[in-house]
């Protein structure tokens, strides 16, 4: 009994003596729970709203006030104008938009009744119906609050969901998993490229050949870069005829965003490929250091907006993330380039800086 004791002792203090295996074993867990807590909620916080006051009665202001007052919203701009609420869903920059009508407050004091129009980006079918649940939830505890008589005046609420007025899934999911995949596989597939010549034992012919770092890196990446944009057309291809995946904006548009993307992930694959020392290290990195970024900071699966503001300035060094961002936006709203510039500079802006870092991070390696 007092042998055991002494190996358990001994295990003890191998294991706090270890600082990789205290990190898993308290770090990792830890923060999986705070990461988790702030994501994995139906909830949906700060979401941006314009509101389209007609009325600029008391009762208007009211339901702005409330509006304001709830933490599942932020109120962006109060224009009255339809053209203004179009413009703000075709940028992106609100989620829901609340049209007052005029003469809201007569209404509802001699008519007892009035309507409120509330419509809502349905490219993410979940995040517009919850959405919409709020805003009809809080328009109801302004209602209660002056419907103390019976039969007192009823606000009727007309939901219109734009884009996707059906509310399909697929609307939400096909931007989703393609950016997912392109990101994963074409990461995974460069990612064992450099160190496979490393461990095969083929590197020193790269090493004496005439070619510089940049044109070797480049042989590298391009089949892959052709093989992705055959998978990109077989994917594309599935989704709007299988699936019913609307194509509104214009395919060649698509096809120039996606190889952007695709460049972005290859370009990080090398980036992998070229600090890693074994091709199992580097399927390691490529896909669970990607899987979760990719999962949790795209805007796929969990809102942007319930994230602590460290959290979604993280999410935007995420590739996929302005890609998904693009997809929707050209395949179900039919944006051109002019709306989606912003995201394709990013993307521009994140291949440039990962090609440059592998190109002289191959450098330094060739003149070990």
């Amino acid at each position: 009994m007092k042998q055991l004791s002494v190996f358990i002792r001994k295990e003890f203090f191998h294991v706090f003596r270890d600082r990789k295996t205290l990190l898993l074993l308290f770090g990792m867990p830890l923060a999986q729970v705070l990461l988790f807590g702030f994501l994995l909620t139906n909830e949906i916080r700060n979401a941006k709203v314009l509101i389209c006051d007609y009325a600029k009665d008391d009762a208007s202001q009211r339901i702005i006030e409330k509006l304001k007052a709830s933490r599942n919203f932020d109120v962006v701009q109060q224009k009255p104008s339809n053209a203004a609420i179009q413009e703000a869903f075709r940028k992106g920059s609100i989620s829901l938009a609340i049209v007052l009508p005029q003469h809201l407050a007569y209404d509802l004091e001699h008519n007892h009744s009035a309507g409120v129009q509330i419509i809502a980006d349905a490219s993410d079918p979940n995040k517009a119906s919850t959405l919409s649940s709020y805003a009809t939830n809080t328009i109801s505890a302004y209602q209660a609050e002056i419907n103390m008589p019976v039969n007192g005046p009823r606000i009727d609420t007309e939901i219109r969901m734009i884009y996707n007025p059906e509310l399909k899934g697929v609307y939400n999911y096909v931007p989703g998993v393609i950016s997912l995949v392109l990101l994963l596989i074409c990461v995974l597939m460069t990612s064992i490229a450099i160190v496979k010549e490393k461990e095969s034992g083929t590197m020193e012919i790269l090493l004496v050949s005439p070619l510089n770092p940049f044109l070797i890196i480049i042989s590298k990446a391009v089949p892959y870069f052709v093989l992705s944009v055959v998978n990109l057309s077989c994917i594309l291809l599935l989704s709007c005829t299988l699936l019913g995946m609307p194509m509104q904006g214009s395919l060649l548009l698509l096809y120039f965003e996606s190889s952007l993307m695709i460049l972005t992930c290859l370009s990080l694959g090398l980036l992998i490929s070229n600090v890693t020392a074994s091709q199992q290290a580097a399927m390691l990195i490529s896909l669970m250091g990607m899987l979760l970024p990719t999962t949790l900071f795209s805007g796929f699966m969990f809102p942007l907006e319930n994230m602590p503001m460290p959290l979604q300035l993280i999410a935007n060094l995420v590739p996929s993330k302005w890609y998904y961002i693009i997809v929707k936006d050209v395949m179900i709203k039919g944006l051109g380039i002019r709306d989606v510039w912003k995201e394709t500079l990013i993307l521009a802006g994140m291949t440039t800086v990962l090609l440059l870092i592998s190109v002289q991070t191959f450098k330094t390696r060739l003149a070990s």
